[in-house]
């Protein structure tokens, strides 16, 4: 493993990937083995075995001899989940949108996965249809002149996504795409946060594994409120930033920040 300049000891970074590949649901055939994860993270047995402690410990996995490593599926309430993804750090991007469209013109994109896919509970709850229902899961990387710039994963509900597919989504924006559709753009809400890069997005953005990266969740709404697309975007914070202008309004014993504008710059 490469110097990622964080002041965590190896075995706490491994501990924070899987603890949220485990949250994002991965793993339901099972962890990899100890071996398989000595050699992605390219460290001894010991420090791995210290990471799954961690996770065990706090009841994500369990470990079983001659069953290995499985992830506990947590006890999730799929309405309470919806009600949280969109109440939590939510934020009209209506002036953002064009900001999105004009990146996705300005910036190369190399599809690296189009697939028909099952809504899983998380996406059923997020894009409001059944679990299980069809949907389209679109993995691709954007890049600048300077070199990759996110790593985005994007899913469509199924009967808005036969519009298009691998060779459109390589060619214009998905916010285009999805207008040519039919659909007519109404706002989007987002979180931003932080998250470490995996090993599989390491490689794809030229990083070291465990490196901070902005975490943006961002569901798109038609006109009419239905969401269209749920997008999870990993961006490198050398290479993107948002930027944000507050105005206060209200009473003078009673002002708040208020959004002015929001933007995204990438170099």
């Amino acid at each position: 493993m490469r110097s990622t300049n964080l002041p965590l000891p190896k075995y706490h970074q491994i501990y924070l990937v899987l603890r949220e590949q485990l949250q994002e649901g991965r793993f339901d055939a099972g962890l990899p083995g100890e071996l398989t994860l000595m050699q992605q993270f390219s460290v001894a047995r010991v420090t791995v075995r210290r990471a799954l402690e961690l996770l065990q410990c706090e009841g994500m996995i369990s470990r079983e001899p001659g069953r290995g490593t499985r992830r506990v599926q947590p006890q999730v309430d799929a309405q309470s989940s919806s009600a949280r993804d969109g109440q939590v750090s939510r934020a009209q991007l209506t002036g953002l949108l064009e900001n999105l469209v004009s990146m996705g013109l300005q910036t190369s994109v190399k599809v690296l996965d189009v697939e028909t896919v099952a809504a899983s509970p998380a996406v059923a709850a997020a894009l409001l249809i059944g679990v299980g229902d069809t949907v389209q899961k679109a993995v691709r990387v954007r890049s600048t002149q300077e070199g990759p710039l996110s790593h985005i994963t994007t899913y469509v509900p199924g009967d808005i996504a036969r519009q298009f597919g691998k060779r459109e989504l390589a060619q214009k924006p998905i916010l285009v795409l999805l207008e040519e559709s039919g659909v007519k753009v109404g706002r989007a809400s987002q979180t931003i946060s932080a998250k470490l890069a995996d090993a599989v997005v390491a490689k794809h953005l030229d990083i070291a594994v465990g490196s901070a990266l902005l975490a943006v969740r961002r569901l798109i709404y038609d006109d009419q409120e239905r969401p269209v697309q749920w997008l999870h975007g990993l961006y490198r914070p050398d290479r993107y930033e948002y930027q944000m202008q507050l105005s206060r309004v209200g009473s003078i014993d009673a002002k708040v920040w208020v959004s002015k504008e929001l933007s995204a710059q990438f170099h």
